[in-house]
């Protein structure tokens, strides 16, 4: 192990964040304009190891004073590097400026901001201070011997890495229209990966974590060990599979195939900007766009189980963050909205107005994306195929407008006979999300979250969350050339 001195990556100094609300609040002015000021402190710490050797060991801080105005119709966004009230208000003015002088230029104004129960008071969510109390030490030992073990874990393992990361982050936020309120919430994640290889054959095995919470709600379902472990039993049987037959198939999503199905080839389309583009949720509210089957749902609230990777209370324009339906029995029922967007639908804001940090404005972000379980016994799901697949492990992939996918599947095991068999590599699964949603004809009762070790990037970053049951479907299935 290379050493690292954890002194250079200290624990996060608390932020006195309700008083900077209070500072805040003194800045608001009386000029008649809409105001709003969002203080965001971020600090991530972050270690890495591969083959042994410490490869990274970070600290990054950034904070200071988002402000957006509304004058003449057009918003109008500066920031400062701080929440002192002399650079407030001057940063007020400038975003004031930047306002009036795009304002000629906006052909559709902004004619009001839709109203909805703002946000009140301090949250505080779980585990801040729990995991910036934990040693640092604690952290870089346990990468450091999971990914020795992971490397140790099978003769053909080649290859390992894992990494560590937590974000904490305090924020203000105050608005003219009586937004108020504050919130402190540390994310962790963890990493590890495997290469096995043999007569020149090569495959991955990938593992991941992320939570909205401490320590213990991150290792809560699986050790770091277990997830190391079944990094190397991916790669290794990776190996020994064959690959499939192109076509339509039946098949059962996992969680993390639902989660990424829902989120990158449905999320998107129903985010109202988008929305207002022409993306292909355009005009469908009150039509069936799936199975009767079918209830997806974004939500701030860690729904069913607790820690998912994007919790979050309250918005980055102070809207408490609501569980939003999506779909429920297969009829498109509501988009994501910011405040903005709501007023033009004429509807109310979801709560989906998100920030990466405070020199950045605030755009229609997801936040937990789900379908929600259904009644039926997973066991049984399986034992009703005679030919299909479990598809498990999103490697990536891409979705558009239009609602049409390709991902990648990490694992994808054969059923025969109402049993599994065989697994098998190299698999694509591709088609329109909305047509895989008519074809759902079965929903377990479990429910996992999967993707909060992940980042949805849309102009900036933003840390969320997908999962779901297990969902019986039809998918175009392809696999290596």
């Amino acid at each position: 192990m290379t050493p690292v001195d954890s002194d250079e990556l200290h624990s996060p100094e608390p932020v006195p964040i309700e008083e900077v609300r209070a500072t805040l609040r003194d800045c608001l002015d009386a000029h008649g304009d809409f105001v709003e000021l969002r203080f965001h402190q971020k600090v991530v710490r972050s270690v890495a190891f591969e083959q042994g050797r410490l490869e990274a060991a970070t600290l990054r801080r950034r904070e200071g004073t988002g402000v957006r105005v509304l004058h003449g119709g057009t918003f109008g966004f500066a920031s400062c590097g701080s929440a002192d009230p002399a650079e407030v208000r001057a940063t007020i003015e400038l975003a004031r400026a930047a306002a009036r002088a795009s304002s000629t230029y906006r052909r559709e104004k902004v004619q009001a901001l839709a109203g909805r129960e703002l946000a009140r008071g301090h949250f505080e969510g779980e585990g801040f201070d729990e995991l910036s109390g934990r040693p640092l030490d604690e952290k870089i030992e346990l990468a450091c011997e999971a990914e020795s073990k992971a490397r140790a874990g099978a003769s053909s393992i080649t290859h390992a890495s894992c990494g560590y990361n937590e974000i904490y982050e305090g924020k203000a936020i105050v608005t003219s229209d009586g937004a108020d309120c504050s919130l402190r919430l540390v994310r962790p994640e963890f990493r590890v990966s495997a290469i096995a290889e043999r007569a020149g054959e090569r495959q991955v095995g990938f593992q991941s974590v992320g939570k909205t919470g401490g320590w213990n709600c991150l290792f809560r379902d699986k050790s770091a060990r277990q997830l190391g472990d079944e990094a190397v039993q991916m790669a290794v049987e990776l190996l020994e599979a064959q690959r499939p037959h192109g076509g339509r198939a039946r098949v059962i999503l996992a969680p993390s195939i639902v989660g990424l199905l829902v989120h990158e080839a449905i999320g998107h389309t129903v985010e109202a900007d988008f929305v207002a583009s022409g993306s292909v949720a355009a005009g469908k509210i009150g039509k069936r766009v799936g199975s009767e089957l079918v209830n997806l749902y974004d939500s701030g609230e860690s729904e069913f189980l607790e820690g998912a990777g994007g919790t979050l209370p309250v918005d980055d324009e102070g809207v408490i963050t609501r569980r939003t339906p999506i779909i429920e029995a297969g009829v498109l029922t509501s988009y994501l909205h910011d405040r903005e967007s709501a007023a033009r639908f004429g509807v109310m804001p979801t709560g989906n107005a998100r920030a990466w940090e405070y020199s950045d404005p605030p755009l229609i972000r997801m936040r937990n994306t789900y379908i929600a379980p259904g009644e039926q016994d997973f066991e049984q799901m399986i034992s009703e195929i005679d030919d299909g697949y479990l598809l498990e492990g999103p490697r990536g992939g891409q979705a558009d407008s239009t609602g049409e996918f390709m991902f990648g599947v990490g694992q994808a095991r054969r059923i025969r006979g109402g049993k599994l068999a065989e697994l098998v590599r190299g698999v694509t699964i591709s088609g329109i999300a909305f047509d895989v949603m008519h074809s759902v004809d079965a929903i377990s009762r479990d429910f996992h979250w999967d993707l909060g070790s992940g980042y949805c990037g849309k102009g900036q970053p933003a840390k969320v969350d997908a999962g779901g049951p297990y969902v019986r479907c039809q998918v175009m299935l392809g696999g290596d050339q």
